[in-house]
């Protein structure tokens, strides 16, 4: 089945591919879309941009919630359960997917999709993405242009129908769920559930992180959060360090230093963490510094030390007696 018309949207044509059943979903505000969508080229070759399918998970927008390329609303809520659709539109409506796909693409590869954005204003932020880090989505922002987006909806649900995902909350909404994750994770790291905890400390860091971003750096809203964020880090820290993920821990122990240089509680996870992988340089002088800024911890700093050093005693006796293995001239028959 295929049938051409134009919606009531300048730019837009419309080609049902399959269609769909029972009458048109209520797409009201706070609904949920699960949907999978291409997005291609308008060329002789229909060059194939972006695929949900190769990720295989569908796409998910909320009613609403101001998603950056707003046509995907408007065409979606033409649709009924089950449609494939394939949407013309016109540069009046491109102009903002590359940003947007560069943001599906990094939350894809498990990146921050916020990574290098600087806290600006809506248009000083355009200015800033002079590059995407992808040369196909540097070209769009270049030379804007028609695209065509093949869609598959699958369903839309009620707000009352699905557990809400934190980055759909209003801001009162992610506040409130703040301390609900942090004591959910307590809860699982008394029951030595690590990994599930760390998912919930990770889930109330990213709902302060969301609202982080619309203040300003170091004012008094940033900071309020920020003071927030930072036990969530630590103990998010800890399960990675029960774990065994010690690079991990290095990386956010030292980015959150990067911030507060005064925080004995993020050197002593790290020092663990440098132990663990045998860093004893950087391990001492992360455990001295503790003792230096917090001395109620100075009985634990000695014990760690005392624990470091034999390991490291232990690892060098090893070490001695396998190269002296390597180079022993083997004696003949």
């Amino acid at each position: 089945m295929e049938e051409t018309y134009l919606l009531n949207v300048e730019g837009v044509k419309k080609k049902i591919l399959h269609g769909g059943q029972g009458e048109l979903p209520k797409f009201q505000d706070g609904s949920k879309i699960t949907f999978h969508f291409q997005t291609l080229k308008d060329d002789f070759e229909r060059t194939v941009i972006d695929d949900s399918r190769e990720a295989g998970i569908p796409m998910e927008i909320i009613v609403g919630k101001m998603f950056k390329l707003e046509i995907w609303e408007t065409l979606l809520s033409s649709m009924r359960a089950g449609e494939v659709a394939e949407f013309w539109c016109d540069t009046i409506h491109t102009g903002m997917y590359a940003l947007v796909s560069r943001g599906m693409r990094r939350i894809a590869e498990g990146r921050d999709p916020l990574e290098g954005q600087k806290h600006r204003c809506g248009m000083g932020n355009m200015f800033d993405y002079h590059s995407t880090g992808y040369a196909d989505l540097d070209e769009l922002q270049r030379t804007p242009q028609p695209l065509i987006f093949i869609m598959e909806l699958f369903r839309v649900e009620e707000p009352s129908a699905y557990k809400r995902d934190t980055w759909a909350m209003s801001k009162e909404e992610k506040l409130a769920a703040v301390p609900v994750l942090h004591s959910e994770g307590n809860r699982l790291v008394l029951r030595k559930e690590f990994a599930q905890a760390a998912a919930k400390y990770q889930e109330a860091v990213i709902c302060l992180r969301n609202l982080q971003a619309k203040e300003k750096p170091w004012e008094d809203g940033w900071l309020k959060l920020e003071s927030l964020v930072t036990p969530l880090v630590l103990n998010y820290c800890q399960c990675q360090l029960e774990l065994g993920e010690y690079y991990e821990v290095l990386e956010h122990t030292t980015e959150l230093l990067q911030k507060h240089n005064d925080n004995a509680k993020a050197y002593f996870k790290r020092a663990k963490a440098h132990a663990a992988v045998w860093n004893e340089r950087e391990a001492r002088e992360d455990f001295l510094r503790v003792a230096h800024l917090d001395p109620s911890m100075a009985a634990a700093v000695k014990k760690e030390l005392k624990q470091l050093g034999e390991r490291m005693r232990k690892k060098h006796v090893e070490d001695r007696k396998r190269y002296q293995g390597l180079f022993q001239t083997p004696r003949g028959p």
